[in-house]
């Protein structure tokens, strides 16, 4: 006989063997491999539906980030506004409290010049009397023929006097 031709005693016996295993295996092993295999199945289903929640609660959170991320720039741009508007007021506050007070210095200034003006004037007043008494004291004391006399005598005065 030659080796690729089966001896028919061995092919019965490797068929009752191959037989007899595979009732065991039916019996005892099958059960619990394909419960294994079941088990195994279920696990990676659930691992696949869990990914799949966990992928769906990443894109909420991503959603949810994204919608902090814009309330966030609105408050800032919010603040930042404020903050514009804040300093606005408070350069205008200022700008206002410095005209108000130049314009209470300009007030002061022109009281000052008026006051000045007057004691400039009541000043001008009283050495024009003086002036005038003085004239007359020495028009009376010169004999006084005539009027063109007088009217001489007291232009020669004037221009003696300097009003500056």
């Amino acid at each position: 006989m030659g080796l690729l031709t089966p001896d028919p005693g061995l092919v019965f016996w490797t068929a009752i063997t191959f037989g007899i295993l595979v009732i065991l295996l039916r019996k005892f092993a099958w059960k619990p491999i394909l419960h294994a295999l079941r088990t195994r199945e279920e696990t990676i289903e659930f691992s696949l539906a869990a990914a799949a929640k966990a992928k769906a609660e990443i894109e909420d959170l991503n959603v949810e980030k994204e919608k902090i991320l814009i309330a966030a720039k609105d408050e800032r741009d919010s603040l930042i506004k404020e903050a514009r508007e804040l300093k606005q007021n408070i350069v205008d506050d200022a700008r206002n409290k410095a005209q108000e007070e130049a314009d209470k210095i300009i007030v002061s200034a022109r009281q000052q010049i008026e006051r000045e003006k007057s004691d400039a004037i009541q000043e001008m007043k009283r050495q024009v009397a003086e002036l005038s008494v003085n004239i007359a004291g020495k028009l009376l004391e010169q004999e006084l023929e005539s009027t063109d006399k007088q009217k001489a005598i007291i232009e020669r005065y004037l221009q003696e006097v300097n009003f500056n």
